[in-house]
């Protein structure tokens, strides 16, 4: 990309807990430094917290950036932001999860139903064909929540040999996975594997696991380098992409992108695939080091353009 020393992308994610935050905040600096823009990237302490990220949007507001970059913490609440943001005329580009009534200028995301939907059924290949499950979702206010619990519940009812035995929501954190696993444990059902909405709490639930000495599959969503760090030992039988990283390296193309006023889709998704310790070298890497999307790759897998 040539240089352009004016631009200025604000970039508001989540929080600052789960690592896949941390690999999108580097793949957005990664990009926007390359490119020779300045880069403010924040998000709120109390991880999720709607009130504390509307908070930091509002300091958009008074940096004027050229560009927002926003992956909200809940559907609705930072609308009334984000209309400041229209009304001042700065762009905003949403990434894993977006505001369902205020449409951003370009949304960047993963098909979440067909990442969860794809692990359920390497799982139950892996377990031939039968078995009975546990889920472990995420957060309730989430964009990626209610498609990845679909995909699941869809994959098992379509194979009779499979079942729910019990759930728990994590609300994407580790430590809030490992309780709710810990309690689902304490009831001693008789399961086969698990399935996690998120790398960060599959961390959790295998923590569970391994205190109570109970070695089941799990199976999760995201391919982070802890992941494929628990895929090489495994205590990990495999995740679905969805790279916060590349999401975000596309969301930041794709704001430097409209504001030079060059063509934009309003959607990309980037395509699912099934990452095991067989096939993960090229996330086997940390994210500094991670290869950076071209805007061609990640353009390609978009629609509604």
């Amino acid at each position: 990309m040539s240089k352009e020393k004016s631009l200025h992308i604000y970039c508001v994610t989540k929080n600052g807990t789960n690592p896949a935050y941390e690999g999108a905040r580097i793949g957005v600096r990664r990009v926007v430094e390359e490119a020779g823009c300045a880069i403010t990237s924040v998000f709120p302490q109390s991880p999720d917290d709607p009130v504390e990220q509307a908070a930091l949007v509002e300091q958009a507001l008074l940096q004027k950036p050229d560009v927002v970059l926003l992956a909200p913490a809940h559907p609705s609440h930072l609308d009334p932001q984000i209309i400041k943001l229209q009304e001042a005329g700065i762009p905003v580009v949403s990434f894993v999860s977006r505001s369902k009534a205020m449409a951003p200028k370009c949304f960047v995301t993963s098909d979440n139903y067909a990442l969860a939907y794809e692990i359920t059924n390497f799982l139950l290949a892996h377990l031939g064909g039968r078995g009975r499950l546990i889920i472990m979702e995420g957060n309730p206010n989430s964009e990626t929540s209610a498609p990845r619990t679909n995909g699941f519940e869809d994959a098992i009812a379509a194979n009779p040999s499979a079942s729910i035995v019990t759930r728990g929501i994590g609300n994407y954190q580790r430590a809030d996975a490992y309780a709710e696993m810990v309690k689902i444990l304490a009831a001693q059902p008789e399961f086969d594997g698990v399935l996690v909405a998120n790398d960060f709490m599959a961390l959790g639930v295998i923590q569970a696991l391994e205190e109570a000495g109970h070695k089941v599959p799990v199976v999760s969503v995201n391919a982070m380098p802890d992941a494929i760090a628990a895929l090489k030992k495994g205590t990990l039988l495999a995740t679905a992409a969805f790279d916060a990283m590349k999401i975000a390296c596309a969301s930041a193309q794709a704001a430097i992108r409209i504001v030079r006023n060059e063509q934009v889709p309003v959607e990309i998704s980037l395509p699912v695939s099934i990452v095991t310790a067989e096939n993960c070298a090229e996330y086997d890497r940390p994210y500094e080091e991670r290869a950076l999307p071209t805007w061609e790759s990640a353009a390609g897998g978009s629609i509604n353009a």
